[in-house]
């Protein structure tokens, strides 16, 4: 039996884009490439790995050679940045992965930066919830991920990233420097439910308060139209300052809470080195880059 990378490429690219035709664009090759590549790793295998349909999916024998093809061509490119290290021209392209709050709120100065400091490296963003985000980077379906409070390891600190209430602007307290959660309690409360609702459970039992969310939506945008709408008020990071329209505002809040961004890579096998390469360009321009203004009652980190 003989598998190689190439076929291991093709197989993942028809599962991430959903297709051949999507895949072999992705991979500036031929449809018919695509699919002779991904045939032949089916008869090296004798079953079928992909069920051809409107989108393609994994077979139960796909699903499981899939992690083992993620790590194998990880591992290659790997060894391929290994040699352009050595040389002194990183290049390649990153998978990164992030929350949609970080991904618009945190990731294009990010990738601006990177464009300029590391033209030769190409980052592509995948947006999912806390938990997708985490198993990707774990199963090697990313090579990077910007983690909210990861445990002690290696990586670099983006941002303690405050929470505050958001508020329509004609709201009785939008005057006030720093909002009390007590004394939202008789507004409506919205609520995303994503990784950010342990820590605003947290806020209320710290108020002493119980926490009955009014509505649950899962779109940000959602969300904020919501409050827009005067249907309710809600608590958000401060990351998403730039997402927010000038009809509301987002005000300090206490009990204070924070959390921390961190990129890294994965925790149980060796980083693709241009995600160390990226990790240290994004701690230089964090070093170089002037502090913002503290807003009045701005917290400090709750531990984690």
């Amino acid at each position: 039996m003989t598998v190689n990378i190439p076929q291991l490429r093709a197989f993942l690219a028809v599962v991430d884009a959903g297709g051949f035709s999507a895949a072999a664009a992705e991979l500036g090759m031929s449809q018919s490439a695509v699919s002779h590549a991904v045939a032949s790793l089916e008869r090296e295998l004798t079953a079928p790995l992909l069920v051809r349909a409107t989108p393609v999916r994994t077979t139960a024998l796909g699903e499981r050679v899939l992690p083992h093809a993620r790590i194998a061509l990880s591992a290659t490119r790997s060894v391929e940045q290994i040699a352009a290290d050595a040389t002194e021209t990183m290049a390649g392209t990153v998978r990164l992965a992030v929350t949609p709050t970080v991904g618009q709120g945190l990731v294009p100065a990010l990738l601006r930066h990177w464009r300029e400091d590391q033209p030769r490296i190409t980052v592509r963003v995948f947006e999912g919830d806390s938990a997708e985000v985490s198993v990707w980077l774990q199963d090697g379906t990313a090579d990077a991920a910007v983690l909210i409070d990861p445990p002690p390891g290696p990586g670099t600190q983006l941002t303690v990233d405050c929470y505050r209430a958001l508020l329509p602007r004609d709201h009785p307290l939008a005057d006030e420097p720093l909002v009390d959660v007590r004394d939202l309690e008789d507004d409506p409360f919205l609520i995303s439910p994503n990784g950010c609702e342990a820590r605003i459970r947290a806020i209320h039992s710290l108020a002493g308060l119980s926490f009955t969310p009014t509505h649950r939506v899962r779109d940000l945008a959602t969300l904020i139209s919501m409050v827009q709408a005067g249907l309710g008020v809600t608590i958000l990071s401060e990351i998403s300052r730039p997402l927010i329209p000038a009809d509301l505002i987002l005000l300090p809040l206490t009990p204070r809470t924070s959390r921390r961004l961190v990129l890294t890579g994965p925790q149980a096998r060796p980083w693709h080195p241009a995600v160390r390469t990226l990790a240290e360009s994004a701690a230089d321009h964090l070093a170089l880059s002037p502090r913002p203004p503290r807003h009045a009652g701005s917290p400090t980190a709750m531990g984690t």
